[in-house]
């Protein structure tokens, strides 16, 4: 009769075993989940900035091409400083950027400098560019003046980057005097102070139809 019981007893010490060990592994999985949802996974980590919810980029001299023919690097602003392309526009109208710069940054637009002065040497460069591209000088004209002709060179227009920059100064620059002046060119810019006043003159077509452009 001992040897019937016997058997008994040690299949429920199993029994029981086995629920301890059970119940064991029930507590660690639950604790192992209670500690995973406290760290941060790589799905829940801060989402990166959109560009909408970017800051304008810093001013920073490593953007800009630093030399004195004019030429400007990629991602340069209107408040970039030590840049000659900046430096040696008509202070007026340096200003007059400067300010509509810094309205137009109120609604989330940034002016980048395409282009502003330019040294005589780098506008003739330009223009060889152009003809060679083009085919032909009078082409070429439409788009690119001599260096003897070319406002950029006496530091009186600048070129601005990005569409939303010229929609912006499309419709509000003659607050500030400053005026698209040819259909072809909606990048290209220059002071022209009576636009306070009485609004923006008609634009050209494109350079060739420029008075100043036939000296």
């Amino acid at each position: 009769m001992n040897r019937n019981r016997r058997p008994q007893r040690t299949a429920a010490r199993g029994v029981r075993g086995l629920l301890v060990v059970g119940a064991l592994v029930i507590v660690i999985a639950a604790t192992t989940a209670a500690i995973s949802s406290t760290l941060p996974s790589s799905s829940s980590a801060a989402p990166s900035l959109t560009f909408s919810d970017a800051p304008a980029p810093p001013r920073s001299e490593d953007r800009g091409v630093l030399d004195e023919t004019g030429r400007v690097g990629d991602g340069v602003t209107v408040f970039d400083d030590g840049i000659p392309a900046l430096t040696n526009l008509d202070p007026v109208l340096l200003e007059a950027l400067r300010q509509a710069a810094t309205d137009a940054a109120s609604d989330g637009v940034v002016f980048v400098l395409n282009s502003g002065w330019r040294s005589p040497e780098y506008q003739d460069q330009l223009l060889r560019e152009a003809i060679s591209e083009y085919g032909s000088l009078d082409e070429a004209a439409r788009w690119v003046a001599t260096a003897a002709t070319s406002p950029h060179v006496s530091g009186d227009a600048v070129d601005i980057g990005h569409v939303d920059a010229t929609a912006w100064l499309s419709e509000h620059g003659a607050e500030y005097g400053l005026c698209q002046i040819y259909d072809n060119e909606p990048w290209h810019y220059e002071l022209r102070p009576e636009a306070i006043e009485h609004g923006c003159p008609a634009t050209y077509a494109d350079p060739t139809q420029d008075p100043r452009m036939q000296q």
